[in-house]
């Protein structure tokens, strides 16, 4: 899925020709693919470690297609998500790229006119600027081929009663929070099932012994002894059944819930701070943009005063004036400076998070596909007979589709698309 108007149309491993350059096709290596960053430039981004570079990635391991004396930076907004193209550095290889260097002069919005763009353009969503709709770039997906938690969870979504707002990271770590109660309420179900294996075969080993009918004589009578150790024998395949179930679903899906518990946890209310951080900045902006006004207020008052009486008490004030607005002028840059900084952290940490939460998923439904396959293959060993019930239950498993599962829920929960950009004066 591609949102803008000029991107590539590719297919895996495939690249177009980069602008300026004669029209051929490069084979890439698996999982890499070919973007144009807002400003033409092309880079490469590998969508199964999310590592990127502007150098052209080489089949063979270890050596790169475009030698250089070093990598580039990359655009913040991987995939021309950012509509001010701010460069960035590069993190570590197999990281996602976009970290913003707040010492890179490069990154101050505040000073560079040629890209400063009006409020108009902008628009405040609890304290965070994103480009205006009327005045928008399209902006490139950074999984267009995929319905990614990275891509569809930016915007705030008003709650089912009206009196406020949920985060659309909030959305996905209720999610996984979900999840991780559901395979918790699996694993009981499992127990439970235990339990009633137990109880069977002790029912069925008890039955065995019973002495009715023990005086039956001659060939019936060696059937009917036969009838009860068959008991016997059914007893003690229920009672393994019932160990395998334990070693092999339930144990496990209670140890993967536990680690799935502490995963989730590093990402429990990082990104809750990163936003107050982000509200904390953008309030500092205001005040400062507030100060500048009533300092210029100021300076243009008393250059009227001089206009009307000519005196040196006049003159000096009007220097002070002009101080203290060229003072208030250069708070307000570092405020903004320091607001598109922790805008930038926040960005960067809500794509890397949620890819991981994506991962999670990913793995804790796998996982418990995996064993619930186990499940059926156990019964399948222990009861023969009845296959017509586990069959219904194989057929369903093979179609779990995690991808599948993923796009339906985003096109029902996804709350917005549109990247943040820097607030410029």
């Amino acid at each position: 899925m591609c949102m803008r108007t000029n991107c590539w149309t590719e297919k895996p491993g495939m690249v177009p020709p980069p602008p300026g350059e004669e029209s051929q096709t490069v084979i890439l290596p698996p999982g890499w693919h070919s973007y144009l960053s807002p400003q033409g430039r092309r880079y490469y981004v590998n969508t199964t470690t999310n590592e990127t570079t502007w150098e052209r990635p080489s089949s063979s391991p270890g050596i790169s297609a475009s030698p250089g004396p070093h990598r580039s930076s990359l655009p913040t907004t991987v995939n021309g998500y950012h509509a001010s193209g701010t460069p960035a550095h590069p993190p570590e290889t197999a990281h996602m790229s976009l970290r913003k260097s707040t010492g890179d002069s490069q990154n101050l919005g505040s000073s560079s006119p040629g890209r400063k763009q009006s409020k108009e353009n902008t628009i405040t969503i609890n304290c965070v600027t994103f480009p205006h709709p009327d005045t928008m770039p399209e902006q490139q997906l950074l999984k267009p081929t995929e319905w990614s938690y990275c891509d569809y969870f930016w915007a705030d979504k008003k709650d089912p009663q009206g009196n406020g707002t949920v985060a659309g990271f909030e959305l996905l770590l209720q999610k996984q929070l979900k999840g991780k109660q559901m395979q918790k309420e699996m694993s009981e179900f499992i127990r439970e099932r235990i339990k009633i294996e137990e109880e069977y075969a002790k029912n069925l080993a008890k039955l065995s012994q019973n002495s009715l009918a023990a005086q039956e004589e001659g060939s019936l009578g060696e059937a009917w002894a036969q009838v009860k150790k068959s008991l016997a024998d059914e007893a003690e395949v229920h009672l393994k059944f019932s160990a395998k179930l334990h070693s092999e679903v339930e144990k496990p899906l209670m140890n993967f819930r536990e680690n799935f518990k502490k995963d989730m946890k590093k990402c429990d209310h990082h990104i809750a701070d990163l936003r107050k951080q982000l509200a904390s900045r953008y309030a500092s902006v205001e005040k400062a943009r507030k100060a500048l006004t009533e300092r210029q207020k100021d300076l243009e008052m008393k250059t009227q005063q001089l206009e009307i009486k000519l005196s040196n008490k006049t003159e000096e004030d009007i220097k002070k004036a002009r101080r203290k607005s060229t003072q208030a002028g250069d708070d307000l840059m570092r405020c903004v400076d320091l607001y598109n900084q922790a805008q930038s952290k926040w960005f960067e940490e809500m794509v890397t998070t949620t890819l991981e939460l994506e991962r999670l998923e990913v793995e804790r439904v796998e996982m418990i596909r995996q064993h619930l396959c186990q499940y059926t293959q156990l019964r399948h060993e222990t009861d023969m007979f009845n296959q017509s019930t586990v069959e219904p239950v194989d057929q369903l498993l093979r179609k779990v589709d995690p991808a599948k599962d993923r796009e339906l829920w985003v096109r029902e929960h996804k709350t917005g698309n549109i990247r943040p950009v820097d607030m410029e004066i």
